[in-house]
């Protein structure tokens, strides 16, 4: 069985990681060199967090904010639309211009 690696940290600045593969709840991470167990299915390619964030906090990746904790997320939590705002404006609530 081949162990495809868990995440990724995209920039040192950032306070997520990537997924490399779906992960489990009762899976086990290292976290910057701590243990930690999942609780939630986190997709391939969603957001994980890599520390503490405070409601309000932003969401950095690539060591650029995307995005506002809409809550307190804990570390190991997965990072998606229902915790975290996007600091972009979708394209779906543009006015035409003219």
């Amino acid at each position: 069985m081949i162990n495809r690696k868990a995440h990724v940290l995209l920039h040192q600045k950032d306070n997520i990681l990537v997924s490399c593969r779906d992960l489990t709840p009762g899976e086990t991470l290292c976290i910057d060199h701590q243990p930690v167990v999942l609780t939630q299915m986190i997709p391939l390619g969603h957001k994980i967090a890599r520390r503490p964030l405070a409601k309000g906090e932003k969401i950095l990746k690539y060591g650029a904010s995307i995005g506002s904790a809409l809550a307190d997320i804990v570390v190991g939590e997965h990072v998606h639309l229902h915790n975290m705002k996007s600091d972009y404006i979708p394209s779906h609530t543009r006015k035409a211009v003219g």
